[in-house]
């Protein structure tokens, strides 16, 4: 195939190339620079091309790579390492306990303890780290009792503090 041949075959293959782009990154702007380093690749590696085989499939699995090791370098970029010996100070949480904060943590937990007992059990547990079956069997109930009154009771206490932030 002559290099003008594929050129335009590869260009014919814009909009479908930009759609793939757009689904795989939900953006447009990172969709048109996938599909440009799409372009770029394909155009680098002609030569790889067989002829008689389906462009459109090796141009898409060109993008789906590219999008693949861009997505990894993005994740391992990302990802910060610490050679620290102490990994205490870490993990740790600031110890600034302010007046403040400790009064919003008390009116919180006031705003829990007011609930009903069939909704405040569940709810306690849940924030305890327990899973919906370990509640549900713990409790005597249904897993979907147990969700639908953990869900409840979140409904219950933003309604009781929806004007919480705002007194602040």
């Amino acid at each position: 195939m002559k290099a003008s041949q594929f050129d335009k075959d590869l260009l014919e293959l814009e909009g479908s190339l930009t759609r793939f782009a757009y689904s795989l990154t939900s953006n447009e702007n990172d969709a048109k620079d996938l599909v440009q380093e799409t372009f770029l690749r394909a155009l680098t590696y002609r030569e790889q091309y067989e002829e008689d085989t389906n462009l459109r499939a090796w141009a898409f699995a060109i993008m789906r790579n590219t999008f693949i090791n861009n997505y990894r370098k993005s994740i391992k970029h990302a990802t910060t390492f610490d050679s620290s010996d102490n990994q205490f100070l870490i993990n740790s949480r600031p110890d600034e306990i302010t007046p403040e904060s400790s009064f919003s943590a008390n009116e919180i937990n006031s705003k829990i303890d007011s609930l009903d007992p069939e909704f405040r059990i569940p709810f306690k547990m849940h924030t305890s780290g327990y899973k919906y079956k370990e509640i549900a069997d713990s409790l005597n109930l249904k897993i979907g009792t147990v969700k639908s009154r953990i869900f409840f009771s979140r409904q219950k206490l933003m309604d009781g503090l929806k004007d919480y932030d705002r007194d602040r």
